[in-house]
């Protein structure tokens, strides 16, 4: 595979997009560009986002900003499951216009010392997916990630306010764990650190046999949840 930058608009490998965004400030996650200004005040905050917005007005649903008392969370989105020349561009855009109004860029400084950027998502094992993915549509006010949809694909919160959720083939019926779990996806980089935590925590480590790409931790009862990162999906 060549590690050739694309084309304006182009798609990029999640090594390449990764590379590309950390040194402005930013986190890939799985198909989104995340990062963290902390403002100074909600008043600074939400005038920056008001900025940014006006500034950038032609990104769309690509851009989504979320203001959290003095801090303005920003993630660029992507229709693909890794991310587009046009996201990276936005997101060395967003970092120059953040610095001129002598701020930065920075979610593990910005989001505080517990976390970096993350992204959470509900995943619900089932035998037949297709049956039961209606319901928790419907129930939670959801839509279909992509169309046409197929049973593998994800319901999505449209405003993009809430966890997306998916479904995971069971091949037998399973009674004695759980069946609905949260994938916790972090920077590659972030991963070992949420996991150590959680082990000194109580916590006990499941399954790592397809780490890095995700790590099984469970609590002391044994509700699992899992560790996710980029790395290890590219063939």
């Amino acid at each position: 595979m060549s590690d050739a930058i694309p084309a304006a608009g182009g798609k990029l490998t999640r090594q390449q997009a990764s590379d590309a965004v950390t040194g402005l400030g930013w986190r890939y996650l799985l198909g989104m560009l995340c990062t963290c200004v902390r403002a100074g005040s909600l008043r600074q905050a939400g005038e920056l986002a008001g900025r940014l917005a006006g500034a950038h007005a032609d990104a769309g649903d690509s851009l989504r900003l979320d203001i959290r008392d003095d801090r303005l969370f920003i993630t660029l989105y992507s229709a693909t499951t890794s991310a587009t020349t046009r996201e990276v561009e936005l997101a060395r855009q967003i970092s120059a216009f953040v610095a001129a109004q002598r701020l930065a860029a920075d979610p593990q400084v910005a989001a505080g010392p517990l976390r970096s950027a993350q992204v959470v998502e509900i995943a619900i094992d089932a035998l037949d997916v297709a049956a039961i993915r209606p319901f928790w549509m419907a129930i939670m006010g959801y839509r279909d990630e992509a169309l046409p949809a197929g049973p593998e694909d994800p319901l999505v919160d449209e405003f993009g306010q809430w966890p997306s959720i998916w479904f995971q083939q069971m091949d037998a019926p399973r009674t004695q764990r759980n069946r609905i779990h949260f994938d916790i996806c972090v920077p590659h980089d972030e991963a070992q650190r949420r996991i150590a935590a959680a082990l000194a925590a109580g916590g006990r480590l499941s399954y790592d046999a397809e780490a890095p790409a995700f790590w099984v931790l469970a609590d002391p009862e044994g509700n699992e949840a899992c560790i996710t990162t980029w790395q290890g999906r590219d063939p």
